[in-house]
Formats: structure tokens, sequence, C-alpha cells
């Protein structure tokens, strides 16, 4: 994982580039994120560190709730006077570069991104052969499990595959104590339809291929079986699943007060465990998603993180913006040979994605929690990024958690799904 000679050569041409920029006038960027207080300040900090070898660029951190952000991108992003940077999901990407609201990255930049990050990860920050973000972190799903709780249920080890995964959530579900087995999510399209799509790929199956969906494979009529066996054998309960993109809500307290053994969850929740969870966290274990009857390994979800520059921001604003991006994910600019910006991400419990941070922030990525996720990476399926993918997973979402209530059974939700996904994709298409 550690760099190629070519590319240590091309990392100090960059940055003799980066320490040569004179700026002929103040500039000031502003920066739009979904992270915490805590977050921005650490991303203010590193601000404040580039400032002292460009004491001509001031950059501005605003925060919004994640369900806000990509609205807000969009309504403010049209205009010169919107945020000069903005952090997006992936796959937000193929719609907003469309829509020419993101700017093309430099030649440099794109050279560099290529070189210095897995081909997936560039990939995902690409359309049409053309790079707009600079990854930052990447996220998959693994199994997370109590081990007290697993303890007291006579569990000796996690579950690897679907039969496991459904002995374990009866032993450990316990009607008198409010205890449910296996926890899954709703209100939350990510939340909902990750885990899902975890278990699919762990059993052969897909989303999307070739631009079109393929919910109506036989892989994907045994995932939707087993949400339906889960549900109506009593082990995973629908009202203890309520969530939002910042786990606030009963999925987040079930799971940190021992009412659920088992949940699929992604990588970047560490923190909010920790916190709710105290010495407690020291019982939570993750370990790969468990192979369905027609899988053969464990397999992942991954999607993305990228930021992307304000294509109608004035042309000395758009350089800036690119400089300093390029400086908070060099190498040079953190700790130990890590990026400043994978300081921020590990702070969060969120992996980064640039090959050297990965490398460099090897100890911490050991951890007991973030282990069972290192170990997916190689054989994580990236999520689709298509046009329409987002109304894709929201559609699939409400279809997901009208089988969690029960309104549909696991055959009409299959057909159900894949009628949507047909539609929207082919819309998104035109």
């Amino acid at each position: 994982m550690s760099f190629a000679w070519t590319s240590k050569l091309a990392l100090v041409a960059s940055l003799t580039m980066l320490s040569a920029t004179a700026w002929a006038q103040s500039v000031n960027i502003s920066y739009l994120t979904h992270w915490s207080p805590e977050t921005v300040a650490l991303l203010e900090a590193a601000a404040k560190d580039y400032a002292k070898a460009n004491p001509d660029v001031s950059v501005s951190v605003r925060a919004v709730p994640f369900g806000d952000l990509l609205t807000t991108l969009r309504s403010q992003g049209g205009g010169a006077d919107g945020p000069t940077i903005g952090g997006i999901y992936d796959l937000w990407l193929p719609e907003l570069a469309r829509d020419k609201l993101v700017a093309p990255a430099p030649d440099a930049m794109a050279s560099e991104v290529k070189a210095s990050w897995p081909a997936g990860i560039a990939s995902a920050a690409s359309v049409g052969g053309k790079l707009y973000g600079i990854p930052n972190e990447i996220d998959v799903y693994a199994l997370n499990y109590n081990k007290a709780l697993f303890k007291q249920a006579g569990i000796a080890a996690a579950p690897k595959t679907w039969d496991q995964l459904k002995d374990a959530a009866k032993k450990l579900t316990n009607k008198d104590a409010g205890q449910q087995g296996f926890g899954m999510i709703n209100s939350w399209a990510a939340g909902v339809v990750h885990p899902f799509a975890s278990l699919l790929v762990s059993n052969g199956g897909e989303l999307v291929k070739d631009g079109k969906p393929v919910l109506d494979s036989p892989q994907a009529a045994e995932t939707f079986q087993l949400y339906e066996d889960l549900i109506k054998s009593g082990v995973s309960v629908p009202a203890m699943a309520t969530a939002d993109a910042n786990t606030t809500g009963p999925f987040l307290d079930n799971f940190v007060s021992g009412k659920t053994g088992m949940i699929i969850m992604a990588n970047w929740w560490e923190s909010a465990l920790k916190t709710g969870m105290g010495d407690k966290f020291a019982d939570i274990a993750t370990a790969p998603i468990p192979v369905g009857p027609s899988g053969d390994k464990p397999h992942s979800i991954s999607y993305s993180w990228m930021t992307v520059v304000n294509a109608n921001a004035d042309a000395v604003e758009q350089k800036a913006a690119w400089d300093f991006l390029a400086w908070l994910n060099n190498p040079k600019s953190g700790k130990d040979g890590a990026s400043a910006m994978s300081g921020i991400l590990m702070s969060m419990g969120i992996l980064p994605s640039r090959t050297s941070d990965i490398e460099a922030q090897k100890d911490k990525l050991g951890s007991e929690f973030l282990s069972g996720y290192v170990s997916v990476l190689a054989d994580a399926k990236p999520f689709p990024v298509v046009p329409g993918g987002q109304e894709f997973s929201e559609s699939l979402q409400q279809t997901l958690e009208a089988l969690q209530y029960g309104q549909v059974s696991a055959k009409d939700a299959q057909t159900t799904a894949q009628a949507d996904a047909t539609s929207i994709l082919e819309r998104a298409a035109k």
C-alpha cells in the first residue's frame, strides 16, 4: 500500500507547486458539510494550518443536517454566492454533474487521485471519464454484535451463514425483556437499503447490472424472503427500528442499551456508539456479513463521500478551493504520513480512502471494531452510482419498510421493487 517512486516524485512536485501558490488578492472560500460541531472544529483547525502558508485565503465552514445537504447544494450551488466546496455522497454526483453544479477537477488533481486512490473509489468520483471530486471517506457494512448478549445466549461466535444468523437471532430474542435478536432500520433511505443490499450481494445478487435493476433475480427473492422470515418469527421488531441519518432514535438506543443483539451497520457510527455506551462499547464486535444460500463469500455494499467545487464560483475561488483540497488530502498536511483529512475522518471512526492514509492509519484501523470493516474492503461491492440512484434508493426503502411492517409479502415486495426501479432508472437515463 506504499507509494511507488513515481508517485512520490509527483507528490513532491505537487507540494512544491502548492507551496509556491501566490494570490494577487484575498480569497474567501466556504465549505459546506453535514458534520457535527466537534468535527467542524477539526476542519476549521486544519484550515488555519493551511492559512499559515496561504495567508490570503480564508476558509469558512458551514454545517447543515444530512437531510438538508443535497437540497442546500442544489438551491445555493447554482450561484456564485453558494458554497465554494461541498461534501457530497457519491450517489448524488451524476445529477450534480449533469446540471453543471460541480466543476471538473484540474488535470493535475485528477491525475493525483487516479494514482493515489483505489480505482473503484476514483471511478465513483467520476462521470463520463471526468473526475469531479476528491474522495475522502469510504464506508462499508459489517455485522455488529453484542458479545455480552452472545455469551448469555450461549452463542460461541458470530454467524457466518443466513441459517446461523436466524438461529442466533432466535436465541438472542427475549420478548419478556423487550429484546430483539436482529435489528433492522426504518425511516432513513440509506439505513434501510444498504444492509439489505449487503445481504443481497453476500447471496450472489446485485441491485443494478449494466444500468438496469436486477431485483427480480432468484438471489433477490431469497433476500426479500429472509427479511420476511426475520419479521414473522418475531426476532426483528419494526417499532424498535426507527432512525435518522444521525442514527438518533430507537435503533441506536436499543442497541446501546443491550435490547438488540445484532445489526448490520456502517463503520462511521463508531463515534455514536462510543458516546452512547461508554465503557460498555468494549462489548461490541464486528464480523463480515453472513453469506446467503446462493453466495460464495461475505460481501458488503460500499459507498464513498467526496468533496466537490462549485462550478458557478468565480475562477479565483475555484482555484483556491482546489488548492485547499489538494493540501487537505495530502500526506504532508497531517501527522505521521497521514493527511489532515484522514485525521478528521478517523476522529469519527470513518475509514479514509486514500491508499497512503490507510497505510498510515493501520494501527488505529486494527481495533476490534474497525478491523471487521477493514477486512471486508477488498470484497466490497460499490452501491450503483447511476442517474436516478437517489430516487431508486428511496423507492426501495419504502418497499422494504412495507415488508418490515407486514403490509406486503416478500414476493409482492420483490415485484414492486423491480417495477419501480425499472421505471425510475429508465426515466432518469433519458
